[in-house]
Order: C-alpha cells, then sequence, then structure tokens
C-alpha cells in the first residue's frame, strides 16, 4: 500500500490514542482460545498491572545466576519504559495495547516505529497462569493487523534463548530468523549479560 510520508506520519502519530481497534480475538484462527479475549490500546488505569506483568514475567525468566543482572534490567526499564508508557511509545510513533480476559489483563505488547516500512513488536508477555491457550497468537496476529492498517510492509522482533516458546510460535507464524547475536551491553531492550538473541522479521 502506498501513502504519502505525512499521511502515514499523521497515522502513526494518531496510533496511540485510537480506540476503535479493539476487538474480540475468540474466534481467530486456529488457535485454542479458551475464552473470549478482547484486544484493546492501553489506558492509564492498566499502569500498575502491566507493571506487575512485566515483573512476574522476567523474574521467572531469570535463571539462578542472573539475578542480579535481571532486577538490575528490570529497575531500569521500569523507569524508561514501562512506568511511561504513553509517552514511550508515542515518542516511537507506536502504540501499547493489552489482552483482556474475565475483566484482568492476561497479555500485553507494544509496537514501535523501527524503519521507512517497519515496526518493531515490543513486551509480548502473556500471564503464566494463561500459557498456551493462544493468547500469544491472537495479539501477534492483532499486531500484524496494526502494521497493515499504518501501512507497513514489515513486522520485526526478537527474542531470547530463554524463550524458546517464543522462537517456536514466531517461526510457526512465519517470521523468519535474520540473525543472532551474543547480547553483552545492557539497555531497556535487553538483559545482557552474554544471552543469546535472536532477531526475526515477517513481510506482511
Amino acid at each position: 500500500m502506498e501513502q504519502s510520508g505525512i499521511s502515514l506520519a499523521r497515522q502513526r502519530a494518531s496510533l496511540f490514542k485510537d480506540r476503535a481497534t479493539g476487538r474480540d480475538c475468540s474466534r481467530e484462527g486456529d488457535d485454542d482460545v479458551s475464552a473470549m479475549i478482547t484486544i484493546r490500546p492501553f489506558e492509564e488505569q492498566d499502569a500498575v498491572p502491566v507493571r506487575e506483568l512485566f515483573i512476574t514475567v522476567n523474574r521467572l525468566l531469570s535463571p539462578a545466576h542472573m539475578r542480579e543482572a535481571f532486577e538490575s534490567y528490570i529497575a531500569r526499564s521500569l523507569t524508561e519504559e514501562i512506568d511511561r508508557i504513553p509517552a514511550y511509545y508515542r515518542e516511537r510513533g507506536g502504540g501499547f495495547w493489552v489482552a483482556i480476559r474475565d475483566k484482568g489483563i492476561v497479555g500485553m505488547f507494544g509496537l514501535e516505529h523501527v524503519g521507512p516500512d517497519s515496526l518493531e513488536l515490543r513486551r509480548m508477555y502473556v500471564h503464566p497462569s494463561v500459557r498456551r491457550s493462544g493468547i500469544a497468537s491472537a495479539m501477534l496476529r492483532f499486531a500484524e493487523d496494526q502494521c497493515r492498517r499504518l501501512g507497513a510492509g514489515k513486522l520485526e522482533l526478537s527474542t531470547s534463548e530463554l524463550q524458546s516458546a517464543a522462537v517456536g510460535l514466531y517461526k510457526r507464524a512465519g517470521y523468519r530468523l535474520l540473525r543472532e547475536a551474543v547480547a553483552v551491553d545492557a539497555s531497556n531492550k535487553t538483559v545482557g549479560a552474554g544471552i543469546r538473541r535472536y532477531y526475526f522479521e515477517k513481510k506482511l
């Protein structure tokens, strides 16, 4: 889809504020989503549960010998990103969404602009109590739809060797492995600490 630079920029700027994109994903695709899932844009009332989900997932991912590195990563990410989600994603021409089931947040993900024709999938986490129920697949399809709506032709993402289920999900969904790299330096996007990361993309 061809769009002028101005039109695409306006769409990106308004993405975070769009409230018309939430929908029931329980019957989409072939995955067995066990209950109704509604995906909607992040709201201020979501700040605490999103923060708690981020901390919970990352502490579960942390190997015992990397506790200190993970705690440092968590603290940095909270300050630079998670505790300022609206501003962080708006600054990057993207947005952030949550998945709701039974009035509670069971998943989340963000999108940020990383190139003239591409977005990056960020922070796609599912609550440990509802994993393997199709929620991650539903969120991934939703994220791809958002990219298409913006006229982006590619979705990029990365994950680590500690998240083998995520690696499998992305491969099944048609993502192509671009490269692997050992992350040494920490940032709000990686723990560093010598963890191997996998970088994927999918043309939409």
